[in-house]
């Protein structure tokens, strides 16, 4: 069997996809029931679940771009696997919790952030850290004949 490259950001994205699906899938179910085919009709489990599948487009692909861009530059690690799970684990608590379920919006909100922070940082170190220590080649500008 041949090797797949990028095994987590193809996970991860496939994932991805899958939520945003059934976000749109939550917030169309309550537009059918209320009857509300544009806008949100001032329907506040509409409107929860509508923010629910913004606050997702909003942030999800800083996230898979991030664990892509890593994953290309520094290979794949298990701690990103980590990372991955718990990005999908957040973005599927998080609506819950714009439901009501007790917790649930906080958990999903701030691993998110810390997600984002964490793997920013680290996107924004490893050019960084792949030149510490090495020496800088120089280049001998010599003038034209002339």
């Amino acid at each position: 069997m041949e090797t797949i490259t990028m095994p987590i950001t193809l996970a991860t994205t496939g994932g991805a996809a899958i939520l945003a699906l059934w976000l749109g899938l939550r917030a169309g179910r309550i537009r059918s029931g209320a009857k509300i085919s544009i806008g949100d009709g001032g329907n506040a489990a509409l409107i929860a679940r509508m923010r629910a599948q913004a606050n997702y487009v909003e942030y999800a692909p800083f996230i898979v771009m991030l664990i892509a861009v890593i994953e290309f530059s520094a290979g794949t690690s298990t701690w990103l696997w980590g990372a991955a799970i718990l990005f999908l684990v957040a973005r599927v608590a998080h609506p819950f919790g714009m439901d009501g379920m007790k917790g649930a919006r906080a958990f999903g909100t701030v691993v998110t952030f810390l997600l984002l922070l964490g793997l920013g940082g680290y996107a924004i170190a490893l050019p960084l850290m792949s030149h510490a220590g090495k020496s800088v080649d120089t280049v001998e500008v010599v003038p034209a004949a002339g």
